[in-house]
C-alpha cells in the first residue's frame, strides 16, 4: 500500500500525527490512547498495515 494512502486512511479513522522520528512517523488514536509508528517507505507491506491498524484500534483499509 502506498504510504500516502495509508496516512490518509489513518487520518480519516481519527488518528492524529504526533511527531517525526528518524525513520518513522508516530500516530496516536485519541479515542483509545493507542500509539504506533509508520515507516517512511513509499510502499508499506500489507501485513505491516494490518498490524499498525490493530495497534491503533482501527479497521484495516479495504482492498481496491
Amino acid at each position: 500500500m502506498k504510504r500516502t494512502d495509508f496516512v490518509r486512511h489513518l487520518r480519516l479513522s481519527g488518528c492524529r500525527f504526533v511527531r517525526e522520528g528518524a525513520k518513522h512517523s508516530v500516530f496516536l488514536n485519541p479515542a483509545h490512547d493507542f500509539m504506533s509508528t509508520v515507516p517512511r517507505h513509499n510502499e508499506i507491506n500489507p501485513f505491516l498495515v494490518r498490524k499498525i491498524c490493530k495497534d491503533l484500534g482501527i479497521s484495516a483499509p479495504q482492498k481496491k
